[in-house]
């Protein structure tokens, strides 16, 4: 399993050591979750943010852009450290072009779904898509509860596209990761339950072994 700790979780206030502390911790990605007041009802940071914590790790930057227009923003997230850039498919516009373009900047394009979007809605995508990220709750806010009605989805996307990558985001810990796994989950973006932990460290190797038994 592929861990992504959600920086939403951190400490604000010292965003460079919290970096720092996922990386030696072992996380796999970071995850930034760009909210705009608009598409989701919060807001997060943008891409000068990013730019300031990019020194801080190698480690490939997971962006999850929860906004209207997502094309006409990616220059500046690529050019603040994006790696994966994920838009939401319910957002404005034309869904391959913005695809089109996450790839043309050097970023691997990603499609982020809604609780209530069927899979069957990213089908046409699949192709060009490095992968998928399944929400397992509302998008806007941390802390909520995994929504595991979720894992059929999870299937559908693997059965359509056996290599693809599907990421979940919202309400991860050891034992809802242990169910994204047995789903097929490729991905776990944790918040709490690795910021909050006294040992990340420990929190990072229990999701990573959610699918060692499988």
């Amino acid at each position: 399993m592929i861990v992504a700790p959600s920086i939403l979780a951190s400490d604000f206030s010292n965003l460079s050591d919290e970096i720092i502390r996922m990386d030696i911790s072992g996380a796999d990605w970071i995850h930034l979750d760009v909210m705009d007041g608009h598409f989701v009802p919060n807001l997060t940071f943008g891409p000068p943010v990013i730019a300031a914590i990019r020194q801080y790790t190698d480690k490939p930057f997971d962006v999850h852009l929860m906004i209207d227009d997502p094309l006409r923003y990616l220059p500046e997230f690529r050019k603040a450290g994006a790696d994966i850039i994920s838009f939401h498919l319910e957002a404005s516009g034309d869904p391959r072009k913005t695809i089109d373009a996450i790839r043309k900047s050097g970023a691997k394009p990603a499609v982020a779904i809604k609780p209530a979007t069927p899979a069957e809605a990213v089908f046409p995508y699949l192709d060009g898509l490095f992968m998928v990220l399944v929400m397992t709750v509302e998008p806007g806010f941390g802390g909520q509860k995994f929504m595991a009605d979720m894992m059929p989805k999870v299937r559908a996307l693997k059965e359509k596209r056996p290599d693809l990558l599907v990421e979940v985001d919202g309400g991860i810990n050891a034992e809802t990761a242990r169910t994204a796994a047995l789903a097929g989950v490729d991905v776990c973006v944790a918040g709490t339950a690795v910021f909050g932990a006294q040992d990340a460290a420990k929190a990072i190797r229990g999701l990573k072994d959610a699918d060692g038994e499988l």
